[in-house]
């Protein structure tokens, strides 16, 4: 039997929680093409013949300018020296930055095998692919490099079985129904987050949290969960673009989070979105714990 933790990290918007939902099966992690999507820790666990693999995904690695976005980026970092495996996952088919080197310098001296992932290989040619693998072998001294594309599963089931041969030998780390220690709470407030990323633009997606209010799960004979939450934006100019004309926007994502949650809990869901102004909210202790990010650096 073979057990470990495998963490991907990487520059914002690398692809690491569609690799992270692809690899395990199931939307563990939500996903946008906005950067710094991903705000905690996210674990997976995904039981192989005769392995398990604790998958993590984690924030992208980028210049903190709050405390919420260092709590961010200290929470990628603190898996760098605890794992089996790091995943080190970049967008191939974009050019080296000096975000890339940053964060290539930064797993120099990780001790466990370091993979390179390049992803996103079926948005560029394949003539581009191999001077790219040659190019980030020079710059770091990685255990092995496979490009994969985490949005289609190409290269995958390579990804996978390297990370098995690597892994070393130990019991079951969680039972083998466990998914996830992901709170419910915390999942539906994601998925709430998710269509906002999703239907807002500007500097409303850096700017915005979703919080649980209420939680209150189906009581007797009833099969109705009900959500109370409340979208949190920095300044009083944010709010109408939330809420929307006539609260047309609101209603939107309202209606879209509704039917994941519906999805995600298989059960009929009340959904009641409120729109609060808390400016300076990502340097409120308070507020990061409420989104997951209770640990002070």
């Amino acid at each position: 039997m073979k057990s470990g933790f495998v963490s991907f990290v990487g520059r914002p918007n690398a692809g690491k929680s569609t690799l992270l939902n692809r690899i395990i099966g199931s939307k563990l992690a939500i996903v946008s093409d906005k950067p710094q999507t991903t705000r905690t820790r996210i674990l997976g666990v995904k039981n192989y013949p005769g392995a398990q693999v604790v998958f993590l995904d984690t924030p992208g690695i980028h210049r903190p300018l709050h405390r919420m976005n260092v709590q961010m980026v200290d929470t990628a970092l603190e898996t760098l020296q605890t794992v089996d495996v790091l995943g080190l996952v970049v967008d191939a088919a974009e050019p080296t930055g000096k975000g890339d080197r940053f964060v290539l310098d930064l797993v120099k001296d990780v001790t466990a095998p370091v993979f390179l992932i390049l992803n996103k290989i079926d948005l560029m040619k394949k003539s581009r692919l191999l001077p790219v693998m040659e190019r980030y072998g020079r710059e770091g001294n990685f255990a092995e490099i496979i490009p994969v594309s985490a949005s289609t599963g190409d290269n995958l089931d390579r990804l996978e079985k390297a990370i098995l041969d690597r892994l070393p030998e130990g019991d079951r780390l969680y039972p083998e129904d466990f998914l996830t220690d992901q709170p419910e709470r915390i999942m539906a407030a994601e998925i709430v987050r998710e269509k906002l990323l999703q239907f807002t633009h500007a500097e409303i997606p850096f700017s915005s949290a979703v919080v649980i209010d209420r939680f209150e799960e189906p009581i007797g004979q009833s099969t109705l969960l009900k959500l109370y939450c409340t979208i949190v934006v920095d300044r009083e100019s944010q709010k109408p673009i939330v809420i929307g004309k006539g609260g047309e926007m609101i209603k939107k994502i309202g209606t879209a989070a509704r039917e994941e949650l519906e999805r995600f809990f298989s059960t009929k869901v009340f959904l009641d979105l409120h729109v609060r102004v808390k400016s300076e909210w990502r340097e409120d202790a308070r507020v990061l714990s409420e989104i997951g990010l209770g640990h002070d650096k």
